[in-house]
């Protein structure tokens, strides 16, 4: 008589795995902020400082090196209220689908009074239109009136400049004295963080023997 044995292969259980895969991938979702494309593309200056830019209430403003000045604004909801008391303020009325696509932008260099038809375009359309900068000079600074309104709006706005490298200071003093003006005495400048030399060639560094 003879006995027949069975070989049963050993069973894995994916559920948890995949229970796994479906938290890690929610946790990434809701966690990772992508960043969008800037408005205006500048080369910073270098320096040693590293302090890090707040990640929310940040205004941030853009000097092209021909001068131009783009304006960014973090939150959806808080660039949608700016931009209808900067309506008020210029005798406009901004519909809801124009303040819905003003929210979801990055940043922009539009004249008041041409923005109703530019913010009408579609997405890929807006980014073919040239943008001829805020008004700075000192006959029509509505620089001055995005930053009443949008501090206004929330009142924890901090200013940051992103200069081009090859930019006059002459423009750059006025956007400063636009700041000043509105009694914002504080402000961040954004760089490049340079390279430490130091480290990467110690035999450089006079300290070491």
């Amino acid at each position: 008589m003879s006995r027949h044995s069975t070989y049963e292969s050993p069973k894995l259980d994916m559920n948890p795995m995949v229970d796994m895969a479906f938290l890690l991938v929610t946790f990434f979702m809701l966690t990772t902020t992508f960043k969008l494309p800037q408005p205006l593309a500048v080369e910073t200056p270098s320096s040693h400082s590293a302090i890090k830019l707040p990640e929310r209430d940040i205004v941030i403003l853009t000097i092209g090196s021909d001068g131009r000045v783009f304006l960014d604004m973090d939150g959806k909801f808080t660039r949608q209220k700016v931009l209808g008391r900067i309506g008020e303020r210029y005798g406009l009325e901004f519909t809801s689908q124009q303040k819905e696509a003003f929210g979801l932008m990055t940043g922009f260099g539009m004249p008041v009074g041409e923005l109703a038809d530019w913010l009408n375009r579609d997405v890929n359309s807006r980014q073919q239109v040239f943008q001829p900068g805020i008004p700075v000079d000192s006959a029509q600074n509505q620089l001055a009136d995005w930053l009443i309104q949008a501090r206004s709006v929330n009142p924890q706005y901090r200013v940051a400049i992103r200069a081009d490298r090859d930019v006059p200071y002459v423009l750059i003093s006025e956007v400063i004295n636009t700041l000043l003006d509105q009694n914002i005495t504080r402000f961040n400048l954004i760089t490049d963080l340079e390279p430490d030399f130091t480290e990467s060639n110690p035999s450089e560094n006079p300290s070491q023997p």
